[in-house]
């Protein structure tokens, strides 16, 4: 298949409506990782959504106690040259239902012209769904095979801080072993345009505290109704 074929097959997707209604099932599941309650949301969308992909799966406990597990899925084909290892996260963060606009549902996907609104869709339901659905698509072209083998690592604790999730690496390096890494979390530098960092091969840590609001709110990273401390204070 060409490049050509499969952009045209990406569209044809597009326009059925089939990815919208994938990602609007998706988005339908409350998973709050800080609220313990939705725990059989939260492993009916690992069970229903991820594992009727025909990955290999398991989902494993947490090393840290009392905390959600992850989902580790692989598609291994024989003689592939390279393996390739993505993430995502299952979780969102509190729906705040009542603050919504009037009519609007955050666990629905609200159309606004060539926008659309949802609790989950720019972080992170969005993003593994637009991989999977790639994948699924590419597949098909294929006849089957993608041509390397792909690894996935899905947690449910990212709006808590990921607890667990360097642990979890270290404890199954060798499942997870990979030649490249491809994560879909993040900002874009402008909405308008697709943004892809190359390269990340660490961080450096550091603790800033800045009181701007009383209580806490999730401001993305750019804001929108609420600023963002960590950009508004080195303006100041």
């Amino acid at each position: 298949m060409t490049r050509e074929e499969l952009m045209q097959a990406v569209s044809d997707y597009m326009e059925s409506g089939a990815f919208l209604e994938t990602l609007a099932r998706r988005v339908s599941y409350p998973t709050e990782s800080l609220v313990a309650e939705r725990a059989p949301q939260i492993m009916a969308y690992l069970t229903e959504e991820i594992q009727a992909l025909g990955f290999e799966c398991r989902i494993v406990d947490n090393p840290v106690a009392g905390k959600w597990p992850f989902l580790l899925a692989r598609r291994i084909e024989l003689e592939a040259p390279f393996t390739l290892l993505t993430y995502g996260h299952v979780d969102v963060v509190l729906g705040d239902e009542a603050n919504w606009l009037e009519g609007a549902d955050p666990w629905k996907v609200n159309p606004d012209g060539d926008r659309w609104y949802g609790h989950g869709t720019a972080d992170n339901k969005g993003q593994h769904t637009i991989n999977l659905a790639a994948l699924m698509l590419v597949l098909k072209a294929k006849q089957g095979r993608l041509g390397y083998n792909l690894k996935l690592i899905l947690e449910m604790g990212e709006e808590t801080g990921s607890p667990g999730l360097d642990a979890l690496c270290a404890r199954y390096s060798d499942w997870l072993a990979a030649d490249l890494f491809i994560a879909s979390d993040g900002p874009r530098v402008v909405a308008e345009r697709p943004t892809l960092f190359l390269g990340s091969h660490g961080v450096f840590n550091v603790k800033l505290q800045v009181k701007l609001r009383e209580s806490a709110h999730h401001s993305g990273n750019w804001g929108g109704c609420w600023q963002t401390p960590a950009f508004v204070w080195p303006m100041r």
